[in-house]
């Protein structure tokens, strides 16, 4: 989900000068085509492969079809992975914990978080701007949301393994396209209102349809999401009320799908599948409202989670409070309050002060001799940490996740020589080893090992084949493709690159790939911004390159596919009609795709 975790249209590109119009490319051929991608019509048409072959019986079609969109990200170089997660997860000795999985923190509930001597359990969080659930596309809102809203189906502490929630029960019809929900009894929303199948259908239907929604594919396309029947206008858009979702009786309803989905329980576990009480919000046909949509998204909250709203200060930071009639494992600690701190400087002096007591530790401040920790049947190291500078021996976890982080490129404002020649001069293992420590694990694609679509196999084919020379710093490639374009010392193309201030890694890399460039016709500047910024610039389409990652919700290769598709990536259709990756890759698509 991660994703990805402002700015204006306005704001000054520093790489657009090197952009030529129509007359100046017809006035200077020697430049060649530099502005170009060669590879979205193969994307953009592979991405429709999948789409029209959902069925079990196109599995191969669809996997040859995933080899293709990471065949078109690594050739066209729109977006460079560099590395795959490893989750480091540090805390008091008088904290105890349900141990994180490999799908991320944000999935855990803090019920069963207890603290011995205290009453309120402190986080530390990076910047997030709404509570909708249907609005929430980053690991930091995602991690509160998960505490105050409840899906049917959920991943318990970010473990890989499917369970109910506010799901009780469910059948499946012969053909496998109707789904019959029965919901848990006595389920009540923080505002005493008894949880039933029609605030079900309302949640529904606001990811379906309200204008809000930032994930509208999740529950009407049937790969990477759960393919809801559905009616459309004649502009695409979801006609109200229409999707295949009918009430039975107060706890049981039917959904039917438009073709057979065996992740469909995966995906109900989203967060933008979260259940709120019918009504509460006027933004889809039907329903006036009884708060407005400004007021929903950042002063109050009404979910049925182990934690009811308390108190949101944006940029500041978010208190929420026990809920005495939780249907599950009522909660031991009274509070949750997480401090927005972005600079991982301050975050450690706050957390070495023992104001935090779950929190991460800077790789500037990471020493791995510190850690005596042994290998559970998940792969997860867990153990020790320290002592650290306060004294105190920690408690530590390290988790192999299912994420990748990258840095994208805004494909209409860097042209794509200079992305290859970030490529070339990025040396993936002196990465792991001299910037992260080890904190993570060379990615030469978006998909992890563990999930690569043609096997392991498969995948150390794929490794071997990576064009950008692997594991080095090759100057003289960048310099060749960057010469071929027309940037040289003396010409160069002006290039900032925008990292998040919560990943001091990525500033050190961002410095990593303003010195190997030197010299070679790319100049380059850095700066670091919070986390919402950078999504809110993304979306603006005012980036150039930039830091991001995504950590998979659910295993399914599609579910981080979509984000590629060319025509999703048009960041004047962001957020609502557009949700994909911030490239603006449709710039380069064929007229007639």
């Amino acid at each position: 989900m991660l994703a990805a975790l402002g700015g204006t249209a306005t704001v000054g590109l520093a790489g657009c000068s090197a952009l030529l119009s129509d007359d100046e490319e017809d006035d200077d051929d020697s430049t060649g085509d530099y502005e170009t991608s060669e590879h979205a019509d193969k994307a953009q048409a592979a991405w429709e492969r999948i789409i029209e072959n959902p069925g079990p019986d196109a599995e191969d079609t669809r996997t040859q079809a995933y080899v293709e969109i990471e065949e078109a990200v690594r050739d066209d170089m729109v977006l460079l992975p560099t590395h795959h997660g490893k989750g480091e997860f540090f805390w008091y000795d008088y904290v105890d914990m349900p141990k994180v999985g490999a799908l991320g923190r944000h999935h855990v509930q803090h019920n069963r978080t207890e603290v011995d001597g205290d009453t309120e359990l402190n986080l530390i969080n990076a910047t997030f701007d709404e509570l909708d659930p249907i609005m929430s596309t980053d690991t930091a809102s995602g991690e509160v949301i998960a505490q105050i809203y409840e899906t049917l189906t959920t991943y318990p502490a970010g473990v890989a393994e499917i369970e109910n929630n506010l799901l009780d029960s469910f059948e499946t019809s012969e053909d496998g396209l109707t789904w019959t929900l029965t919901l848990k009894d006595g389920v009540q929303f923080h505002d005493g209102r008894d949880l039933t199948a029609d605030d079900v259908v309302y949640s529904f239907r606001r990811l379906a349809e309200s204008e809000y929604s930032e994930r509208v594919n999740f529950i009407t396309e049937s790969t990477g999401g759960l393919g809801i029947e559905h009616e459309t206008d004649d502009e695409g858009g979801i006609v109200p009320d229409s999707l295949g979702i009918e009430v039975i009786d107060d706890l049981t309803l039917e959904v039917t799908l438009r073709e057979p989905n065996p992740a469909a329980l995966d995906v109900l576990s989203y967060d933008g599948f979260a259940i709120v009480p019918e009504g509460l919000v006027g933004d889809i046909e039907g329903y006036d409202g009884e708060v407005t949509h400004d007021e929903f998204r950042t002063e109050m909250a009404n979910g049925t989670g182990p934690f009811e709203y308390d108190q949101f200060s944006p940029g500041e930071s978010m208190r929420v409070v026990r809920n005495d009639n939780y249907h599950g494992t009522v909660a031991s600690v009274e509070s949750l309050h997480w401090e927005i701190i972005e600079e991982p400087e301050a975050k450690f002096t706050y957390s070495m002060e023992q104001n935090a007591d779950f929190f991460e530790i800077p790789t500037n401040q990471y020493d791995p001799e510190l850690i005596d920790a042994e290998t559970d049947d998940r792969g997860r190291e867990s153990g020790t940490y320290g002592p650290v500078e306060n004294d105190e021996t920690l408690n530590y976890l390290g988790v192999p996740e299912l994420s990748t982080f990258y840095f994208g490129f805004n494909v209409s404002h860097v042209p794509k020589p200079v992305r290859e020649a970030v490529a070339y001069v990025t040396n993936h293992e002196e990465f792991i080893e001299d910037v992260l420590l080890n904190r993570g694990f060379p990615a030469f694609s978006f998909t992890p090992p563990a999930m690569w679509p043609t096997g392991q196999d498969g995948y150390e084919g794929w490794v071997d084949e990576w064009p950008y020379s692997p594991n080095e710093t090759d100057r003289e490639g960048a310099r060749s493709v960057l010469e071929d374009a027309g940037f040289t010392e003396d010409d160069p193309f002006e290039m900032e690159i925008t990292v998040y201030e919560t990943s001091p890694a990525f500033q050190d890399m961002a410095e990593q790939v303003r010195e190997k460039l030197s010299g070679l016709g790319v100049n380059v500047t850095s700066q670091s911004t919070q986390f919402s910024t950078l999504i809110d610039r993304g979306e603006d389409g005012d980036l150039e390159m930039f830091s991001l990652g995504w950590i998979w919700s659910w295993p399914d290769v599609a579910y981080g596919h979509f984000g590629f598709e060319p025509k999703n990536t048009d960041t004047s259709k962001m957020p609502g009609e557009a949700n994909g990756y911030y490239l603006d890759w449709q710039e380069n698509l064929d007229e007639e795709a």
